[in-house]
């Protein structure tokens, strides 16, 4: 490199451990000491070591000045990363009702016990089915949530029967996931999966007694209803076939190794520890069942820890966020989590048909229509596509998205991986504008990326392998949505 002029190109710095992570336009990373910090701030890359100045120019940090072909592969990098947005619409979720028979306190949609009032118009499900095939994707994530959609089977069998059918002449990568508590699932309806391959998604809280406390039933007896329904899956449609997810409570908190544990016996190879949300219903009952950010990020400290123990053990068990964050930093391929693309994906790469009969842009916006916020309400069901990608609610989501516009994120060392999320602005403050940095999605968002880079810095050559193993852009069994 000695020989050439070389110039720097953009990147950001952010402070981890007494050193300084450096991030690319591209979205590689360093780790500098402060004086190398300084050499690179100040153009003078020649008095790095020659191993740092072949790593910062590989890593699009600088290029000779006669760059075109650097300039054509840094685009082709920037590209890669945005192509889940650009691809167009891939998950679509279908709220066929809101019927369901927990009572959960960190519920998001406030359950209904009837239908009435509460289930999607037969007309409305099939206005959704042909919509659709309206996105240019070539695969397509069809999700059933709720309520159950178990206790309104005959509608999802409608659903699935159709999108196969228009499948036919469509010839799409089709993809069928049900979130539900599994306690309605018998034999005649695993026949019915099993012939059209749709995969299954559940909650796990914890051992029985968490569970059972976090989402309560007239008997008393959530969990073991739900492992029946687990077993009975698996027999019926292959141990694959249903997967699992948590939510976080206060009475969680004392409880990662448990829970963790609890997901080893019960042989899921994924566990995603999610914190409590703060949409729709669940967020009337944030003094009863929230808790300091401080303290959730210790919970998951101490689930992943447990979760590495595991695979010190030679149990694979892999923790789905941190395979979202660690794909973030360390794959080329963007697996396409909606909350961390920008522009945003909400809209853009998944959309909700609800059951009211209108459209969303995300799982999170129709939630908090139940409380009574419509503001991010697309349009009707069975508007075209193309209407409703450019509403003014879309337009509205994208341009408050957008990592160069925001403040706070222009100059952020995580941009490249990370975004504005105003769906979880429009929650917080009733305003999809608001500074990203006043979000606890940016805040808690912050922490993990400054935990895995800090946790990257020190990984032995197993935890390497590990990691990477995680970053594979592979989609998950559960869709990452799913809140049954």
């Amino acid at each position: 490199m000695n020989a050439y002029a070389v110039e720097v190109l953009p990147y950001q710095t952010r402070a981890i451990d007494n050193d300084w992570l450096a991030v690319s336009s591209a979205g590689d990373h360093v780790f500098l000491t402060a004086d190398q910090a300084r050499s690179l701030a100040q153009g003078r890359v020649t008095e790095l070591p020659l191993s740092l100045q072949a790593d910062l120019k590989a890593g699009h940090f600088v290029a000779n000045l006669d760059r075109s072909g650097s300039r054509r592969l840094l685009a082709s990098r920037k590209a890669a990363r945005r192509e889940t947005i650009a691809g167009g619409v891939s998950l679509h979720i279908i709220v066929p009702t809101l019927q369901c028979a927990h009572s959960c306190q960190y519920c998001q949609v406030s359950r209904s016990l009837t239908d009435t009032g509460h289930t999607l118009s037969h007309a409305d499900l099939l206005a959704a089915c042909d919509s659709v095939f309206e996105s240019d994707a070539p695969a397509l994530t069809i999700e059933f949530q709720g309520g159950d959609p178990l206790l309104r089977f005959d509608m999802v069998q409608i659903a699935i029967t159709r999108i196969h059918e228009r499948n036919r002449s469509e010839g799409r990568q089709l993809r069928f996931v049900i979130a539900s508590t599994l306690h309605q699932l018998d034999r005649e309806m695993c026949r019915f999966l099993a012939r059209h391959g749709v995969f299954l998604s559940t909650s796990i809280d914890g051992p029985a007694a968490l569970h059972n406390r976090n989402r309560p039933t007239p008997g008393r007896n959530a969990y073991e209803r739900t492992l029946a329904g687990i077993e009975l899956a698996r027999s019926e449609l292959g141990h694959d076939a249903v997967s699992a997810l948590m939510t976080t409570t206060k009475a969680s908190l004392t409880h990662p190794e448990e829970i963790v544990d609890e997901y080893v016996k019960l042989g899921f190879n994924d566990i995603f520890i999610r914190p409590l949300s703060s949409y729709g219903f669940a967020k009337r009952n944030q003094r009863l069942l929230g808790y300091r950010p401080e303290q959730f990020y210790d919970f998951y400290r101490r689930a992943l820890d447990r979760i590495l123990h595991w695979n010190r053990q030679g149990v694979e068990l892999r923790e789905v966020y941190a395979s979202i964050i660690l794909n973030k930093i360390l794959s080329p391929f963007d697996a396409g989590y909606v909350d961390l693309q920008s522009p945003t994906g909400a809209g853009q790469s998944v959309l909700v048909y609800n059951y009211d009969g209108y459209v969303y842009p995300s799982d999170e916006a129709r939630m908090l229509a139940e409380n009574g916020d419509v503001s991010l309400r697309l349009g009707k069901i069975g508007n075209p596509l193309a209407e409703l990608r450019q509403s003014p609610v879309q337009q509205r989501l994208i341009a408050s998205s957008r990592v160069e516009k925001m403040e706070g994120c222009r100059n952020c060392a995580y941009q490249t991986f990370c975004a504005p999320n105003p769906v979880d602005a429009q929650a917080q403050f009733a305003n999809m504008e608001t500074p990203a940095l006043q979000t606890e999605h940016c805040q808690r968002h912050l922490w993990l990326f400054d935990y895995f880079f800090s946790a990257l810095k020190h990984a032995d050559e197993q935890r390497m392998d590990l990691f990477h193993a995680w970053a594979r852009p592979s989609p998950p069994k559960e869709a990452i949505q799913c809140g049954a």
